[in-house]
This record gives structure tokens, C-alpha cells and sequence, in this order.
């Protein structure tokens, strides 16, 4: 805890104690501080206050519960594991009996908190089948426990209506060899009546909705919660956070767990699914306004379940049996009386079974083994309840917090006297205020409320509520802890009503109203019902009411006054047991992770009278350690006790403390324990120490670090030196081998180099093989990289020659086959498109070895360049291929640039704007061009009529793909002349004329004087 100290600010103080004022401004602060970081746990000396988170929090697995076993109580963060553990081991060690005291609101924790100590016992004590079998009859009377006795409210969803005292008995070795449980004042009013947004008890709705439906048809019961009276009250029978379907399953496996048997467990759903058709039974008025019951089909199914007569139940619920000597008379109910019956007997079986529950489990858990135990109490009980409407439950619930208040404070003295003396410090009273008038308000004999309510149940004559109260004004008029209207002042009076009475309790004032005061205290069930029940062939009803003597003329205790005598017990228990206390809070209202509502923390900090206990604690000392603890501790600060105190440790302590300079009012030294006063006195040793330890480890690292620095130094010097030599004697004998190895290889090189001209030999194998794989290598990095390749081939050795022509064909093939396979179909269109030129013209004309590299394009002529007004007229024949070309006149040879358009089925002329001729292929019979290198061609198209225009004179730039292409298309391979010398030509029918071509230096076409056409061009270089 010490060591928790240091982060104080960031996340609060673990222990109040601990706190500088005692205020409960400066313990609401803390504990915000804490919830903000999930620390939900915070002690007062040894008493925890817990916080509802609202949330799941990691720290209830296995790891936590092994982290906190046997481990000193302040020594780790507080936890609800280290109180179970310190009371454990405490037990153990002193072979006395423990209590733990769980309380707080509905809502604040407390069966969580139950649950969360039953299964700390669980996996901490030791393991056996027997145990475990113990064990698991503990934890599963939980789920049993839950259905009957909780139930929904409008602040818990799971809110326990009942006190519940759990004795976990241990044997002398710490094992869990049993358990018993004891219950106080079952709310059993809920049976019958529930306010709005509350529910009934658990058990009905986990019936219903969970109920097999065989089992369901054998109760006489429908799933459908809206359609039972006792179910319907608080209009809530669905609530999202709960699954009765689940939970209906685990009530029934518990159920197992704890040996109830299968005919058991049957009568056991008939009384619950009786309580419900009880609820539907309604009356009926006769002619004399008395109640009556008809052929009532849920009183059937009510006296079927119960195993009663039907009849006599009906009379028991509409008759009243008086006993005049010896007659017996029956005398009608009226509606509202038939209904108190029916309701009475509800609430009756009910209670009463739940009694028969719990003992049921008590016998399954009982240990009949005589020798010594001791025993760890749970008591989970309801907090100081405070609502709108205040009523009898509450009074008692609040009266049992004021006795355990008592308790609380009387324990709490009284352990801390103890200790005080048993270390010789003077003991210094402790101002706190003293509940015991109140409790003797409450139950003082003939004088308090519960003996005059009594008074009022039992007198002859009309008794009321108001009449009650007004017993109560003429009694308690003058005490101090007691006011009513009647009583009160007139600002006072303005906040009661007139059948309200107030209490002062020692956590502040509740108001309750006196109506159902009477009736609830009463709780009678009439004779002739008991004695019908008494006959009962439902075997848990009879066992339920054959405790009471038949024959017996005596009115049975009031509520109250049995709640008194068993609160009287359980203080009895409690007094012969050491107390350990778990303060439960609620975080807020809504139930929301995160929200921490102030004002609600303070209203419960009040009712739980946590600042009387902090007041308690603190009184005198804020702080004790033993000796030997608090000098292991602090040692460090003082260089006398550092690092070693050889004396005793209450010496060591007093040379500590006189170093740290503590004023003589400020620590006492016990006979085992040193007592320190003020929590800053505390704060300041701890920061001291804290300081103390940074430097202390810095020194203590560099001494360390100093020593492992040499170590490692010098074991590097010697694995260095061992490696030094034994790598240079490695080294040695490689160099060794390297150079013997070094002289064969280079003798064998020799002789192989001589004999390289004979046949394969041992000694000349090596060599050969190394000249073979030289040529290799040089010629992998030397491979012609194109077929026409025919230089770059390296040379080979003679030995090789053979080999390298073999290689050299593997290598052109496969050159060869990556061409060709790389041949894409465009190219081998192409191709084909070359092949057909070099027939026509390899050879014959000049020009045509410069046009072979030169690719043939699809055409010269886009269409988009094509006149608008002519392209109409060719369309529909197709477009194959266009090229611009310079027509010569046929009169006088005058150069014209045209486009010549190629389609399926005519070649034509196309001038800017218009069409200048249409040449059919059906009419062209040749076509002329000189083997020179112009690009001179002549069409000879066939001439019948005069008027129609003879041969065609062009120069194209791309004469071999032009004239190509025209092949292709017009079939017209056969009719391509290349021509040596003059080309005559028919310029109309009948007149022609003639094309010279000459070579010169400049290529030039004119009209030569002799009238023909001159064409010069270059001479073609050779290639």
C-alpha cells in the first residue's frame, strides 16, 4: 500500500485512513478519483468500499485470484480477493470464526459481491471430490436462491428481497467441508402485490417463458405472463436484461446440484404455478353482498396442484370458521376479506416454501463430521432503504441496519481498543454518535414501536393504522427521534402527511406511512385454511405446515416481533465472530458505465456511516506497521539502519524515526508495531523514500553494471585470444593444402598442354576438358545474335571442331524458330505482299532492292482527305487503297497531281474536286513500267471508241506497293511488264506516241523534241 503512495495524485489514496482531512468532501474527491480510473475498491482500515462500475472489469479471472492468495492485506491494491484471503488465513491461523458483512442500496453490488467471495473460496482452498462436490452445492444454491428471493425493483434489476447469512464451514487444514444459511424477512408482500416498474419474483416469469410445454399443460399454465394478476401489476412482466428462458435452465440444473429429487422438484413448480392461478381466482358478491366462488375452473387447478379438496378450499377462502366451546360456526366473507384470505394464503405457501428451500439446501451442504470447524459467514442484507413511499418493509429493513450500525460501531471500538491495549498506547476516546436510542425506540420492551404495533394487532375492537399511530403520538410524543403531524412545527408539519410518522435515523430522517402497518405485522392465515393445507398430499405444503401444532389456541408471533428475535440471533452470532465489512455503492441511477453521481455517493456514504467508521479508524493513529515491516521498508533512509540492521527491529525503528526527525507527538512505539498519527507525516517518509530509491538504484545499477562491464571484458579477451590461435592454425593448414593442391593442379595443366594432340588419356583428360569448357564460355558470350550472322561464330580449338559446327546449325535453328514464332499475322500479310513484288520485279528493275526494307502501309490516302463530293460515288464499290500520283497529259505531257483511289473493282483519277477518269480492271490490258530507277507507269487501257481516252501516263513515289497492291485487287499479276528503252503508248484510238527514259546525272521529266515524253533518272546504286 506504502508503494502506492507515490501516484496519490493520479488515482487517489487506497486506505481513507490515509487522507489529510477526515472530511467527507475530501473522501467523496478520492473516490471519484479512484472510479475515473476503474479502481473500484478502496479500504477504510479493513473495511472495503466497493463502486458499481456498471461494466466488466478484468480483474476477477484466475490470475487475479492466485495474485492475492496468501499475500499480506495492504501488500497489493485493494481488492475484494484480499479481504476473502486475510479473513481465510486470519481464521486459520487463530482457529476463530470470521463474518463477512456485505451491505449497501439494492443495486449497489452485494450478490456480485457474494458470488465473487463464494467462488474466491472456490479455487483457493484445497481440492478434492468431496469438496468439489461442497463446493459446487454452495455456488449453485446462488441461481435457486436468486428466482425465489429476487426479484426486479425500480433500482436493481436483480434486487435480493431477502436477508441472506451463509456460514462456509472450514476443518483445520482450510478446506470448505460445509455450509449453512440462515434467511431474514422474505418480502413476501411482492407475492401479491408489485408497484409500477416492478416485478414479482423471478421464479413465476422463468416458469412461464422457460416452462417445457408438457410441463406447462401439466400446471395448467399458459406462456403468457399477462395473463396472471400477480405478474401483470407492475405492467414490466419482459425486461431486456433479463432471460428468464437461461435462467429457467440453471434453476433446474441447481436444482440437481443440490439433491432436490424429481418428485420434489414437481411439487415444487405446483406450488409456484399455484400461487398463479390462486392470483386469477376472483369472487363474486350474492344477494346479501356476501363473496362466493362458482365453478371456478383456476380454483380447480389451485386444489389439483395443492392436492386439497376443492371444496373445503372453497370455503376456507370464502368462510371464516369461529370456535363458540363446542360448536363451530362459519361465518361469510366479504369481497375485501375473501381477497385478504386468498391473497394471505399466497403470500403464505409461498414464504413458507422458501423457508422449506433453504433448509433443503442446508441439508444438502450439512457436514456430519463432529470434529473441529471454523467457519467464514457471508451476510448479504439490505442497505438502508429510503423510497417515496416508505412502509413496513422498510421500517424493519431500516431497523436491522440500525442494529447492525450498533454492531458495526461496538466491533469496531472494540477492536480497536484491543489493539491499543495489547500494544500498551494509550487509549483516547472517540466521539461518534451513539444509535443505541434509536434501536430502543424501535424495540424496547412495552415502550417501543414494534411492542405498541403488536399492542394494536392484538386488541379487541376496531384497530387501524390510524389508530396505531395515534398510540404511537400518546407513547413517544416528547422523543427526540420521533415526530408526526399532530407533533410536529409548522414548517415541519408541511412535509407530512397525517398518517406519516418520522425517524431521525443515525443516517439521517425517513418518513413512513402507517397504512398496511397492521395487516403486513398481522399476516394471518385463518384456521380452517391452515388446517386444510396441514392435509395437503403435495408433500413440501404438508412438511411446510405440520410444523405448527394443530391443537394449539395461540396466537402465532406478528411479523415484527419474529424479524426482532432473529435479528437478536443473528447479532448473537455475529458478537462471538471477527468482523470484516464490504460497503457497497451505487455509481448512479441509471446504471451506466462511467457516470459517478455525486450526490448519490454522499446519501449513501451517509446511510452506510462510513464517516463514523473513518472517524473511528482515524482516532488517535492514522497509521501502524509492525516493526519488522516498517524498518524493511524504509531502512534506506538512514545510514545507520543501511543496508543492514544487526540490533532488534523496534531499536532499528527508533534510530530510523529520530533521523527522519518525528516530533514526539507524532508516533508511539507499541510493543510490536509502530503507531505514526498523522497521515502527511506518512506521505513524507514515503516521498523520502522514494527519492532514496532512484538514487539508491542509480548506484546500485552503476556498481552493477561496472562489475558486468570487467566480467564481460575479460571473458572477450580470452575468447579472443583462443579464436586468434586456433584461426591462425586453421589458416596455416589451408595455405598448406591450397599450395599442394596448387602444384598437382598446375603439373597435370603441363602434361595435359603436351599431349592436347593425342587421344583422350589420364593425364591429358583435365586439360581437354578445361580447353572445352573455355570454348564454351567464350562462345556463350559471343553468339551471333541475327541469322544473317555469319562472322561472329568464335573459332574453335581442333578437338572442337566438330562439335562447334553442330552447335553453330542448333544455334541458327533456334534462331530461326524464335523468328519465326515472333512473326505476328500483320507481318506475314506483309510478307506474303513481298514476295509477290520481288516476282514481278526482282532482277528487271533497278530501283527495286532500295524498296525491300521500306514496309508496305494499308494506304497513302486517308478518307478524310478524300473530296467530300466524290466519295459518295466510290463508297459503295469499296476503298482498298488510295495514293497521291502526278498524271502527265496526254496533249503536250503536262504534269497534273492527282489521287488515284483503288477499289474492287475500277482504279480511279480524283482531281480537288472531282473525278477525272474511271479506269475498269476489265479494261486495263497492261501496265509498263522501265527497268530503270523512275517511277514512271504507264496504264494501257483498251481504246474502242475514238472519244474515249487512251493510255494513262503517272509517276507514283511508291510505285512497288502501289502497282503490288493493284495486283491484288484487280488480278492483274500477269498483265505488269518492266520494259527496256521506249514505251509506247495509244493517246486515242488510232494515235500514239511513246515514253523515252535515258539515264543522267539528275532525275528529270520533259517533252522531248521529237513530241514523246523524256524521262531521266539516276543510275540505282549497287548493293
Amino acid at each position: 500500500m506504502e508503494g502506492a503512495l507515490i501516484a496519490r495524485d493520479r488515482v487517489g489514496i487506497q486506505d481513507f485512513v490515509l487522507l489529510d482531512e477526515t472530511t467527507e468532501t475530501a473522501l467523496l474527491s478520492n473516490l471519484k478519483k479512484r472510479f475515473s480510473g476503474d479502481l473500484i475498491y478502496t479500504y477504510i482500515g479493513t473495511l472495503l468500499v466497493s463502486v458499481n462500475p456498471y461494466k466488466e472489469l478484468d480483474i476477477y479471472n484466475k490470475d487475479q485470484m492466485e495474485l492475492y492468495m496468501g499475500v499480506n492485506f495492504f501488500e497489493l491494491p485493494p481488492h475484494i480477493y484480499a479481504l476473502a484471503d486475510n479473513a481465510y488465513h486470519t481464521m486459520l491461523a487463530e482457529l476463530n470464526n470470521h463474518f463477512i458483512l456485505i451491505s449497501g442500496e439494492s443495486g449497489a453490488g452485494k450478490t456480485e459481491a457474494s458470488k465473487k467471495l463464494l467462488q474466491y473460496y472456490a479455487v483457493s482452498c484445497p481440492s478434492t471430490t468431496l469438496l468439489n462436490t461442497v463446493r459446487d452445492k454452495m455456488l449453485m444454491s446462488n441461481p435457486v436462491l436468486e428466482a425465489f428471493g429476487n426479484a426486479k425493483t425500480l433500482k436493481n434489476d436483480n434486487s435480493s428481497r431477502f436477508g441472506k447469512y451463509m456460514d462456509i464451514q472450514f476443518n483445520t487444514e482450510g478446506d470448505a467441508v460445509g455450509g449453512h444459511i440462515l434467511n431474514y424477512l422474505l418480502e413476501r408482500s411482492r407475492v401479491v402485490h408489485q408497484n409500477h416498474g416492478e416485478r414479482n419474483f423471478h421464479i413465476f416469469y422463468q416458469l412461464v417463458e422457460g416452462g417445457e410445454e408438457d410441463l406447462l399443460h401439466q400446471l395448467g399454465l399458459e406462456r403468457d405472463c399477462q395473463h396472471y394478476n400477480y405478474l401483470t401489476q407492475g405492467d414490466c412482466a419482459i425486461v431486456s436484461s433479463i432471460n428468464d428462458k437461461n435462467n429457467w435452465k440453471n434453476v433446474k440444473n441447481a436444482l440437481q446440484v443440490i439433491d432436490i429429487d424429481e418428485s420434489n422438484t414437481q411439487h415444487l413448480f405446483g406450488i409456484v404455478a399455484s400461487v398463479l392461478h390462486l392470483g386469477n381466482v376472483q369472487f363474486e358478491l350474492d344477494s346479501k353482498g356476501y363473496a362466493t366462488l362458482n365453478n371456478n375452473a383456476e380454483l380447480h387447478w389451485v386444489s389439483t396442484l395443492l392436492g386439497v379438496n376443492a371444496q373445503i378450499l372453497q370455503e376456507g377462502l370464502t368462510y371464516r370458521k369461529i370456535e363458540a366451546k363446542q360448536d363451530e360456526v362459519l361465518s361469510p366473507f366479504t369481497n375485501d376479506h375473501a381477497i385478504y384470505a386468498r391473497d394471505a394464503l399466497a403470500k403464505a405457501i409461498y414464504g413458507r416454501t422458501f423457508t422449506w428451500l433453504v433448509k433443503r439446501i442446508n441439508e444438502s451442504m450439512e457436514n456430519k463430521d463432529d470434529s473441529r470447524k471454523t467457519v467464514i459467514g457471508l451476510l448479504d442484507i439490505y442497505g438502508f432503504e429510503v423510497f417515496y413511499v416508505n412502509s413496513f418493509e422498510q421500517f424493519c429493513i431500516n431497523y436491522c441496519n440500525e442494529k447492525l450500525q450498533q454492531l458495526f460501531i461496538q466491533l469496531t471500538l472494540k477492536s480497536e481498543q484491543e489493539e491499543y491495549e495489547a500494544e500498551d498506547i494509550e487509549w483516547e476516546p472517540v466521539q461518534f454518535f451513539n444509535n443505541k436510542i434509536i434501536c430502543d425506540l424501535v424495540e424496547e420492551k412495552h415502550r417501543g414501536i414494534i411492542s405498541i404495533l403488536d399492542e394494536e394487532c392484538l386488541r379487541p375492537g376496531d384497530a387501524t393504522d390510524l389508530t396505531f399511530l395515534e398510540r404511537l403520538e400518546d407513547k413517544m410524543g416528547s422523543h427526540p427521534h420521533f415526530v408526526t403531524h399532530r407533533l410536529a412545527d409548522k414548517k415541519t408539519r408541511r412535509t407530512l402527511e397525517r398518517g406519516d410518522f418520522r425517524l431521525l435515523h443515525y443516517a439521517g430522517e425517513v418518513t413512513y406511512c402507517v397504512v398496511g402497518f397492521l395487516d403486513k405485522n398481522n399476516d394471518l392465515l385463518y384456521r380452517n385454511i391452515k388446517d386444510l393445507m396441514r392435509q395437503s398430499k403435495n408433500a413440501i405444503v404438508r412438511e411446510c405446515f405440520s410444523t405448527m401444532d394443530p391443537d394449539s389456541r395461540r396466537r402465532p408471533e406478528t411479523v415484527a416481533t419474529q424479524f426482532k428475535s432473529s435479528l437478536l440471533k443473528l447479532t448473537e452470532i455475529l458478537m462471538a465472530k471477527e468482523a470484516w465489512y464490504i460497503r457497497c455503492l451505487k455509481s448512479n441511477e441509471s446504471k451506466e458505465p462511467g457516470q459517478f453521481d455525486e450526490a448519490l455517493i454522499r446519501h449513501q456514504v451517509k446511510y452506510l456511516g462510513l464517516m463514523e467508521h473513518l472517524r473511528v479508524r482515524r482516532a488517535g493513529f492514522a497509521y501502524r506497521r509492525r516493526f519488522e515491516i516498517f524498518l524493511k521498508r524504509y531502512k534506506p533512509l538512514c545510514p545507520a539502519t543501511w543496508p543492514h540492521w544487526r540490533g532488534e527491529p523496534a531499536d532499528g525503528v527508533e534510530v530510523l524515526v529520530q533521523h527522519l526527525g518525528y516530533l514526539p507527538n507524532e508516533y508511539k512505539m507499541g510493543r510490536t508495531k509502530i503507531f505514526i498519527r498523522h497521515p502527511r507525516t506518512l506521505f513524507a517518509t514515503e516521498d523520502a523514500y522514494e527519492k532514496c530509491k532512484h538514487d539508491l538504484a542509480t548506484r546500485l545499477q552503476a556498481k552493477y553494471r561496472g562489475y558486468r562491464a570487467k566480467g564481460e571484458f575479460r571473458k572477450q579477451k580470452e575468447a579472443a585470444t583462443k579464436i586468434e590461435t586456433c584461426w591462425r592454425g586453421v589458416q596455416a593448414r589451408k595455405e598448406r593444402e591450397k599450395r599442394a593442391w596448387a602444384v598437382k593442379v598446375i603439373k597435370k595443366f603441363i602434361k595435359g598442354y603436351m599431349t592436347r594432340g593425342q587421344a583422350k588419356t589420364t593425364d591429358n583428360s583435365e586439360y581437354l576438358a578445361f580447353v572445352r569448357q573455355n570454348y564454351l564460355n567464350r562462345l556463350k558470350a559471343n553468339l551471333p545474335k541475327t541469322v544473317l550472322d555469319k562472322t561472329t561464330w568464335v573459332d574453335p580449338p581442333a578437338v572442337l571442331t566438330e562439335a562447334s559446327e553442330i552447335l553453330r546449325k542448333l544455334h541458327t535453328r533456334t534462331m530461326v524458330r524464335k523468328y519465326v514464332r515472333g512473326i505476328t499475322p500483320q507481318k506475314k500479310a506483309q510478307f506474303h505482299l513481298k514476295i509477290l513484288t520481288s516476282t514481278t520485279f526482282k532482277g528487271k528493275k533497278d530501283s527495286y532492292p532500295q524498296s525491300v526494307g521500306q514496309p508496305f502501309v494499308d494506304t497513302r490516302i486517308s478518307e478524310q482527305d478524300i473530296n467530300v463530293r466524290v466519295l459518295p460515288m466510290i463508297r459503295n464499290e469499296r476503298i482498298k487503297y488510295s495514293v497521291p500520283v502526278i498524271k502527265y497529259d496526254r496533249n503536250g505531257f503536262k504534269p497534273r497531281p492527282r489521287q488515284l483511289i483503288l477499289t474492287q473493282t475500277a482504279a480511279y483519277v480524283i482531281d480537288e474536286a472531282k473525278m477525272k477518269q474511271r479506269v475498269l480492271y476489265t479494261s486495263l490490258k497492261g501496265i509498263s513500267v522501265s527497268n530503270l530507277a523512275d517511277c514512271i507507269i504507264v496504264f494501257h487501257i483498251t481504246c474502242e471508241d475514238p472519244k474515249q481516252k487512251g493510255d494513262l501516263v503517272m509517276h507514283c513515289d511508291h510505285l512497288f506497293e502501289f502497282l503490288t497492291k493493284l495486283s491484288v485487287i484487280a488480278n492483274k499479276q500477269s498483265v505488269i511488264k518492266v520494259v527496256q528503252g521506249s514505251i509506247k503508248i495509244e493517246i486515242q484510238a488510232g494515235k500514239e506516241s511513246a515514253v523515252d527514259f535515258s539515264t543522267g546525272q539528275e532525275p528529270m521529266v520533259y517533252k522531248a523534241k521529237n513530241g514523246h515524253l523524256m524521262v531521266v533518272s539516276t543510275r540505282a546504286r549497287a548493293r
